[in-house]
């Protein structure tokens, strides 16, 4: 058990800016395994941002209350995974070969191609969730936190970590996930579209599997596996399209 509550904090620690207890320390070891917990993660920064939500409807409208609450995961994350979505649109769209593009994602400069990606997808939530019913709000938050992290995590099992790439702060995640740790994900990634009680709700891991899918088959091409910055990319991605799906069906 204490062993899971450090790799849990260790999860925690990397991942936002929580503060965690002294006894964690650290250990590539328990980085590795820490990927079972990033849906858990997602939960607890999925329930601060409904949080924040909730209590600025009190005394704000609805868009107001949205972009604080989209403001609070950022800062709650250190935008970690949004910098991955720049990075990856910048070395994506402007690198040809597979160098070029690790060179360019390793830059800390921010180019037109992640301004432009990070201004659309922060859009795109925020209309997106706008669009959905407000009693819905709440729980569509947090689930789009957790699923978004178990299929973006999924990337470890499926895929290989780009060896070029060893410089990066998610260096230990090279190694494979075990089916165990995936469907440990899995369980805590799927776990808040239980509390929606609408079974139609399980659609969407139609358009997200797809979507795992293309851009998986998008990082091989390119890249011939997968880095740090495109599983931060991944994660935006997966957390629009759950919450577009939401959105088309809760609001018809």
């Amino acid at each position: 058990m204490k062993n899971e509550l450090k790799v849990f904090f260790t999860a925690l620690m990397f991942f936002t800016r929580i503060p965690c207890p002294k006894w964690v320390g650290y250990s590539e070891s328990l980085l590795n395994q820490a990927s079972r917990y990033f849906p858990l993660v997602g939960i607890l920064v999925g329930t601060v941002a409904a949080l924040v939500f909730h209590i600025s409807r009190f005394f704000l409208p609805v868009p107001v209350s949205i972009l604080l609450s989209m403001l609070s995961s950022v800062w709650l994350t250190g935008a970690f995974h949004e910098d991955g979505l720049s990075d990856a649109c910048d070395g994506f769209g402007g690198g040809w070969t597979a160098e070029s593009i690790l060179r360019i994602m390793k830059d800390s400069r921010v180019g037109a191609y992640g301004v432009i990606g990070i201004w659309l997808a922060l859009s795109l939530k925020f209309f997106s969730l706008y669009e959905v019913p407000e009693r819905w709000i709440f729980l569509t938050m947090i689930a789009g936190h957790s699923v978004s992290r178990f299929f973006a995590g999924s990337y470890i099992y499926s895929h290989l970590y780009v060896q070029e790439d060893l410089q990066s702060k998610v260096k230990p995640l090279a190694r494979k996930m075990s089916i165990r740790d995936l469907l440990i994900s899995a369980a805590w990634g799927l776990f808040p579209l239980v509390f929606f009680f609408r079974l139609k709700l399980f659609l969407l891991l139609i358009p997200l599997v797809l979507a795992k899918w293309l851009l998986g088959r998008y990082y091989q091409k390119q890249l011939g596996g997968y880095t740090g910055d495109c599983l931060g990319a991944a994660q935006q991605v997966f957390e629009i399209v759950f919450y577009l799906g939401v959105c088309s069906l809760l609001s018809s």
